[in-house]
């Protein structure tokens, strides 16, 4: 038998809130992060909504030191090691002092790290001052600045690395943490990943057109996941985290547990078939959706809830059936679905942990959060749903044990991980 690993750490930074006890109570509620900014529109953006945690400079000294915020610039490092640190802190787990953690890793994710540091470098290497860069300009803009700032807080003496997958990313991390940790060579990892925000890393999207415009003037309503009214994806920011370790050393230290990860699969659709760079090859979603149900030894039956990717993009009606095609079913047998993006937009790199953190809370507390904006429901998902299956406002004492958390990248790359709410060798579901 593999080992079983179970997640005893959760920490986000979310555009609707900081934090997991608010953040919960956002999700619960139906809360939007997204707001209008100004400075986009100034900058002929055609989208100039998006979502961008609330993080104060006090909020940032309980992570980072005052030297470490000298000449600070990367958000995406910075919501990394808030949320990274918080669920090292939820697991009851402590920082290093001495000795390096040798049994505890950290897989922390992003999609590009600091592309604002990249712009303050360039502007003074081009005027050549060079000596103005300072010390952490190589830190922050390095891949790995997120999980390197991570292991300087914390002090792990386990893998430490960045893993970069564009929309892909957070969930690729979590699966990858659960393979080293079932492989024995870690006892815990923390996993997770971050996303900068802001015009340099969203200005490329919004001039691929992929984005919504249609919504500057409510932007609450512009994120609409499964609407037969979406007109492409809100931009959105932030960090989401988990500390995922066997089951043996949970128990051993009495860890609180949130739930159980079963199992999952990552491929790729190769850019054939359909596939393209900025499309995903829908035959390798079915593959990796059905490899995730096989690998967690589960029933497609069992599946309760569906964290969907769904981006308010044209591809979410095929998303929706591909999910069908896989499970076999419809109507008012289809699993609930939802997207949370429907709250913060797309967090691009970050999307796939901080929506993980908020499926695992889902099961542990019992509750199905809504997918806000999709009341009026695309066609072609309603010939495939039951509307009552796509909540609009949260469903409390649903009695779910399974979540499929699924995202789909850039590149043409896939992820999806099983959750299940954790059973104890006295518990049958």
């Amino acid at each position: 038998m593999k080992k079983r690993v179970v997640i005893t750490g959760l920490g986000v930074v979310a555009p609707n809130a900081v934090g997991i006890a608010d953040f919960q109570a956002a999700i619960m509620e139906g809360k939007s992060g997204i707001k209008y900014y100004q400075e986009l529109k100034e900058l002929n953006f055609s989208c100039c909504i998006g979502g961008i945690p609330t993080v104060t400079d006090e909020m940032k000294l309980r992570y980072l030191s005052p030297l470490h915020l000298r000449n600070f610039s990367s958000n995406g490092i910075m919501y990394g090691c808030m949320s990274g640190v918080d669920a090292w802190r939820d697991a009851g787990l402590a920082f290093s002092e001495g000795e390096p953690l040798w049994d505890s890793g950290c897989i922390f994710g992003t999609g590009v790290s600091s592309v604002q540091k990249m712009a303050d470098a360039s502007t003074l290497i081009d005027q050549g001052k060079i000596r103005r860069l300072g010390s952490n300009t190589a830190s922050q803009t390095m891949a790995s600045g997120v999980s390197a700032y991570l292991n300087n807080i914390i002090g792990f003496g386990n893998q430490v690395t960045t893993n970069s997958s564009a929309c892909t990313t957070g969930t690729e991390s979590i699966l990858m943490g659960y393979d080293r940790i079932v492989a024995g060579h870690a006892e815990r990892v923390l996993v997770g990943s971050s996303s900068d925000d802001g015009k340099y890393i969203w200005g490329a999207f919004d001039a691929m057109k992929v984005m919504s415009y249609k919504h500057n003037d409510n932007p609450e309503n512009g994120s609409r996941p499964m609407s037969g009214t979406a007109s492409g994806f809100v931009p959105g920011s932030g960090g989401g985290a988990m500390v995922i370790e066997s089951l043996e050393s949970a128990l051993a230290r009495g860890a609180n547990i949130y739930a159980e990860i079963m199992g999952g699969k990552v491929n790729s659709g190769g850019q054939r078939g359909g596939g393209t760079m900025t499309a995903p090859n829908p035959i390798a979603i079915q593959k990796c959706i059905s490899g995730a149900i096989e690998n967690a030894n589960i029933s497609k039956d069992d599946i309760d809830v569906i964290n969907g990717h769904l981006t308010a993009t044209i591809k979410d009606p095929e998303e929706v059936d591909n999910w069908a095609k896989v499970l076999g079913r419809k109507g008012a047998d289809f699993p609930y679905i939802h997207s949370l993006k429907s709250m913060v937009g797309h967090c691009i790199g970050a999307a796939g942990s901080i929506e993980s953190v908020a499926a695992v809370l889902g099961l542990y507390h019992d509750f199905v959060f809504p997918s806000i904006n999709s009341g009026d429901l695309h066609p072609e998902i309603e010939k495939l749903v039951h509307r009552d299956r796509i909540p609009q406002t949260v469903i409390q004492n649903a009695n779910t044990k399974v979540v499929a958390k699924a995202s789909f990248g850039f590149g043409d790359v896939n992820c999806c991980i099983i959750y299940k709410k954790y059973e104890t060798p006295m518990t049958k579901f």
